[in-house]
């Protein structure tokens, strides 16, 4: 028996009614999530340090109040332990020039280091630099960091791939955006405080991200710092690369390629945004 057209009407609004009353997963349906709309910051320098001037700095890690660094371009790149108060290198792995070096991580007892166009990753000892393994990686390789659990690896692009460090298998990987806008040149990596800092190639500020949804939750301009570390006769070259945690004391630092200085830096929230 057909129901009369008030009775429709009727049972038609009270299915709506039920229906906007569900969360979403009992509907088979998702609600899209409000876009993140960054904070901003600038970094203010706190303490200034030594830096050797001729490293094309790819990467840096803390680690237990030690700090290791990479640096690139074919005949230069080496894997260094490096003196933060002195900026002497204490410790020093030489690459035979075909490896052009990029980012690395300390995790556990091992180092990862990442390459370039070679395509490789490195497994060292943390306290010897030997050789424990080397992983094949299918894409470039610009920064890595880790969360504890997963190395974080990004190639250029606006994806970061989480990897199982063991077997270095792919977990999952997202896409970094800032209010729908993808971030590409996604550069060194550093996790701090459940976030993930990337340098984006050749802009003197640092996306801070979240590694659950990918959003970028804040920027971090580092525009002053770098105006000061230009230097005559070094290009673009000289730019903004290195980003480093030391979870113990909070403290955090930066630097660049071809910079004479890396300095710990506090984070002070401003008003400026940028497109």
């Amino acid at each position: 028996m057909e129901l009369s057209c008030g009775r429709r009407m009727a049972a038609q609004l009270l299915t709506a009614l039920f229906l906007a009353a569900l969360p979403p997963v009992l509907k088979g349906c998702s609600r899209e999530e409000p876009e993140t709309v960054p904070a901003h910051f600038i970094g203010e320098a706190v303490k200034e340090y030594a830096h050797d001037q001729n490293a094309f700095t790819q990467g840096l890690a803390w680690d237990k109040g030690e700090m290791y660094e990479s640096t690139g371009l074919n005949g230069y790149s080496s894997l260094r332990r490096v003196d933060l108060e002195s900026g002497r290198v204490e410790q020093r792995l030489e690459h035979s020039r075909d490896i052009f070096a990029e980012g690395l991580t300390v995790l556990k007892n091992s180092i990862y280091q990442l390459t370039w166009d070679n395509r490789l990753i490195f497994q060292y000892d943390k306290r010897s630099f030997e050789l424990v393994r080397t992983w094949p990686w299918p894409r470039e390789g610009w920064g890595i960091t880790h969360d504890g659990r997963s190395l974080i690896v990004s190639d250029g692009s606006s994806t970061l791939y989480f990897l199982d460090p063991e077997s270095m298998n792919e977990q999952r990987r997202l896409t970094v955006r800032d209010q729908g806008r993808e971030i590409d040149r996604l550069n060194e990596l550093e996790y701090v405080k459940g976030s993930v800092y990337a340098n984006v190639w050749k802009e003197t500020r640092i996306a801070i991200i979240s590694p659950e949804s990918g959003a970028v939750t804040s920027w971090l301009d580092l525009s002053e710092i770098s105006a000061q570390m230009r230097q005559p006769g070094k290009g673009d070259e000289d730019v903004l690369n290195g980003i480093m945690h030391d979870p113990a004391a909070d403290r955090l630092f930066v630097t660049g390629k071809l910079w004479p200085s890396l300095f710990e830096i506090k984070l002070v929230p401003t008003q400026i945004r940028w497109p």
